[in-house]
């Protein structure tokens, strides 16, 4: 599971272009407004999983070391330095977006006072916590405003028991789109892993009792994108599983070059399109194998 996360990264490291927000279209045509703000994304969950590598410091010195780049090069020459959060902030200053980007690197250590200035100006208005969500969207919301030193306008006690996960419904009754919700609100519960005892104990027995079988569903399905993110929820659960099966068939799904494709097989075509397909998943394998290896040399050390 180790090398899952080299290859990630080392993928990562060598594409790393593929993550500006300015790429010109097939037609030569660059990119528009919408198009940078809708691109912006991938760059916060780069940083996201950045701050879980150097957290659980099991990387090795190489991985470390591309890792810090990658983050570097996303800051300074993606983001310019936050010039581009401030801009998307100034044309939309409730949109909670460049706060949810920024919020990582800040984390890491990059910083941008006149940004931090307008989030909180935002934060006093009514229209902030008026913001109309999803549940689980919600829930990322207020624990992003926590991990900032804002007070949420809602706990996240409140915001997951309005979550799919926290109505514990039916599990057979979770498809693709519930099974993103699952993982991301496990993620936010836990601040992407950090904190394992943030899980309530009815869920984590939920999970416990019902993530072999879906590990088992996505498997059969190959779908390597979402199993990556139940890989993580498996590593965040008190009591992981680490089950040998899922891995073995997410590992081999990993291509040579470390890409990891989102369903079936590796995609063909146009580079630059290809990156925007294997982006996140090959993004939630690197998040897997850096937790997963973390939890197994705790369950080693405790053994």
């Amino acid at each position: 599971m180790h090398e899952v996360g080299v290859r990630a990264v080392d993928w990562l490291y060598r594409h790393r272009d593929g993550f500006r927000p300015s790429r010109e279209g097939a037609d030569g045509v660059p990119a528009g407004d919408w198009e940078i703000k809708d691109r912006l994304k991938p760059i916060g969950e780069l940083a996201s999983i950045g701050a879980v590598l150097f957290r659980e410091g099991v990387a090795g010195s190489r991985q470390s070391a591309l890792t810090r780049q990658l983050l570097d090069f996303a800051w300074r020459e993606l983001l310019d330095g936050g010039g581009l959060l401030r801009w998307m902030q100034r044309s939309e200053p409730l949109s909670p977006i460049p706060f949810e980007i920024y919020l990582p690197f800040r984390e890491l250590g990059y910083s941008d006072p006149s940004f931090e200035e307008g989030v909180r100006l935002a934060h006093r208005l009514r229209s902030w916590s008026a913001l109309e969500a999803v549940p689980v969207r919600r829930l990322g919301l207020a624990a992003f405003e926590r991990r900032f030193g804002l007070t949420p306008d809602l706990s996240l006690r409140q915001a997951v028991e309005q979550t799919w996960l926290g109505r514990r419904p039916e599990p057979w009754t979770a498809e693709v789109n519930i099974g993103y919700s699952v993982t991301h609100t496990v993620f936010h519960l836990t601040d992407w892993g950090a904190n394992p005892g943030g899980l309530p104990a009815e869920l984590a027995e939920y999970l416990a009792a019902w993530l072999p079988a879906w590990l088992d569903n996505w498997l059969d399905q190959e779908n390597w994108d979402l199993l990556g993110e139940l890989l993580v929820v498996d590593a965040c659960l008190p009591r992981p599983t680490l089950d040998a099966a899922a891995w073995e068939g997410f590992a081999a799904a990993q291509t040579p070059e470390g890409a990891m494709p989102v369903q079936g097989a590796m995609p063909g075509g146009d580079p630059d399109d290809v990156f925007d397909l294997v982006y996140h998943s090959t993004l939630a394998a690197a998040f897997a194998s850096v937790l997963a290896t973390s939890r197994a040399l705790g369950t080693l050390r405790e053994g």
